[in-house]
């Protein structure tokens, strides 16, 4: 089952994980996402449970294969959005990311993988992050 919450921390990580070389903390999560660190700490543990993510005690949280490739497949999604609205719908920059969260959760597979065809597959998008594969 599709769970928004729960692809917006995998996305989470994957930002946080790409611009801090693998560290990946607990409170830079709730920060991002504008939530309490006693809720971003209810969510990990699901994310644990569920083999997304390992939390060895005292340590820093890092994606398993499955939550890294979950996470790739979301931010993918995010920055394909981002290149195809500011590139064909020439919405502004500023408004680029909060847009594409709304159509991250709800594009399918296939329109995503349409959208980044018409872009000619781009490596870059505008905000200059790299597009993982998903």
């Amino acid at each position: 089952m599709k769970s928004i919450n729960r692809e917006d921390y995998l996305r989470a990580m994957f930002c946080i994980n790409e611009s801090s070389e693998g560290t990946i903390k607990s409170i830079e999560i709730a920060n991002r996402l504008n939530v309490s660190k006693p809720a971003a700490s209810e969510m990990l543990k699901k994310l644990k449970t569920d083999g997304y993510i390992e939390m060895p005690p005292y340590s820093n949280i890092k994606l398993t294969k499955k939550g890294l490739k979950e996470a790739r497949k979301i931010t993918y999604r995010h920055r394909i959005a981002e290149s195809f609205m500011h590139n064909i719908l020439k919405i502004n920059k500023r408004d680029l990311h909060k847009e594409a969260h709304r159509l991250e959760h709800s594009l399918s597979d296939k329109v995503v993988k349409r959208m980044a065809k018409i872009l000619k597959n781009p490596k870059v998008c505008p905000c200059g992050h790299v597009i993982p594969k998903p």
